[in-house]
């Protein structure tokens, strides 16, 4: 009999340091968690010019940039776009400029190196929860920067307010081409 209350206590025992460990190994994360949404991968911030971040893409052993034949430009005039290969864990990165000022830095990671469960426990332990979380992605959110988690695996680092001034730009110019629609459909 004592041996069964002794082998008893023992087992709560155990369950109480198990408990206590769980209640402060979440607490020590909660309060890590919950960092400011980044504004950059690395030397890379948002807002750099294209100059800054072609200088730093040739110093970063992260990516084999190889100069200006990666450059590409868009539809848009006030809109270009660097794409590069990476090195180790990145397959490729994309880099966003609006007005000669980076917007969206698009990182797509070597699936064969990396996971999107890590990637989210890694983001999550650093940012807290995500705002939205779906099974396509997961979203961090602060007043100035979004930070979002693709799958299968992508991570994105967008500037607020240039993605809204680029989307009410969006909007004026449909609203325009459907005036001009009218109007030429008037004519007839």
């Amino acid at each position: 009999m004592k041996m069964f209350l002794k082998e008893i206590h023992k087992r709560i025992f155990f369950l109480l340091f198990i408990g206590i460990f769980c209640i402060t190994d979440s607490f020590a994360q909660s309060v890590n968690a919950g960092g400011e949404v980044p504004d950059h991968f690395g030397e890379i911030y948002l807002g750099m010019t294209m100059d800054q971040v072609k200088k730093a893409l040739k110093s970063d052993p992260n990516f084999n940039f190889t100069g200006d034949p990666d450059i590409s430009i868009l539809k848009r005039p006030d809109e270009t776009l660097i794409e590069c290969s990476g090195t180790y864990f990145i397959s490729r990165g994309i880099f966003q400029f609006y007005k000669d000022k980076l917007y969206t830095i698009i990182l797509s990671l070597d699936t064969d190196e990396l996971d999107h469960y890590g990637m989210f426990t890694t983001l999550s332990g650093k940012y807290g929860s995500p705002e939205s979380l779906s099974p396509q992605e997961a979203v961090w959110k602060s007043k100035k920067y979004i930070l979002v988690l693709e799958r299968p695996l992508s991570v994105k680092y967008m500037d607020r307010q240039v993605l809204d001034t680029i989307r009410t730009a969006g909007r004026t110019e449909k609203t325009l081409h459907e005036l001009s629609r009218e109007q030429f459909m008037q004519q007839f």
